[in-house]
C-alpha cells in the first residue's frame, strides 16, 4: 500500500490547486479555505496567502456562497426531496453565512407544499404506509431527519390512520 506524500504549495499552488478543487466539486468559501489550509506551506504568512487566493477566486467569480446556496438548496429540494430544515442545517455545515441561508433558503422554499414534498421523499425512499407502531415510528424518524417539521409528519401519519396513542408517543419522543 502506497502512502500519498502531502505537498505543499505556494501562492500559485494554491490558486492551481483551489481551481482544480472548484473544477471537480462546488465549495463554499470556508469550504475551500479548510481545504487550502491543508495545503498551504505552513509558515507565518499563509493565512494572508489564502486570503489572497480567494479574493481571487471572488473576483474572478469562481467562488460566491449565494449562488452556492442557491444550487446547493434547489439540488437539495428538487432531487433529494428535503425539507428546508435539513437544508438549513447542512448549509450551516458548510460554512455559508446565516444571512445567506436565510434568504436562499426561504426563496427556495416559498410557496413549496410540504406535505407535498414529504410524500414525495417517502416515495423517494419506498417508504409506504403500514399498520403497525414500528413503522409509523420509522417513518417519522426518516421524515425527521430529511428536515420535515412534526406538523408535516403528524398530518400525513393522521391521513394514514395511525393511532393517537402513537402520535402521541411520537410527539413526545419529538420534543
Amino acid at each position: 500500500m502506497r502512502s500519498r506524500l502531502k505537498t505543499s504549495y505556494d501562492q500559485a499552488g494554491l490558486y492551481d490547486y483551489a481551481i482544480a478543487s472548484l473544477g471537480r466539486q462546488m465549495r463554499s468559501v470556508a469550504e475551500l479555505k479548510r481545504l487550502l489550509r491543508r495545503r498551504a506551506l505552513h509558515t507565518d504568512n499563509s493565512e494572508p496567502i489564502i486570503e489572497a487566493v480567494i479574493a481571487r477566486l471572488k473576483e474572478q467569480r469562481y467562488l460566491n456562497d449565494t449562488q452556492y446556496a442557491a444550487a446547493f438548496t434547489s439540488y437539495r429540494k428538487e432531487n433529494e426531496k428535503l425539507g428546508q430544515r435539513r437544508v438549513v442545517q447542512e448549509l450551516r455545515a458548510k460554512g455559508v453565512h446565516p444571512d445567506v441561508i436565510e434568504k436562499t433558503v426561504h426563496s427556495a422554499y416559498a410557496g413549496v407544499n410540504e406535505e407535498k414534498l414529504a410524500r414525495e421523499f417517502l416515495h423517494r425512499k419506498r417508504l409506504r404506509k403500514h399498520g403497525t407502531q414500528k413503522d409509523a415510528a420509522r417513518i417519522f424518524r426518516a421524515l425527521a431527519r430529511a428536515g420535515f417539521s412534526s406538523n408535516i409528519i403528524f398530518k400525513i401519519l393522521r391521513k394514514w390512520e395511525v393511532d393517537d396513542e402513537v402520535l402521541t408517543a411520537l410527539d413526545a419522543e419529538a420534543e
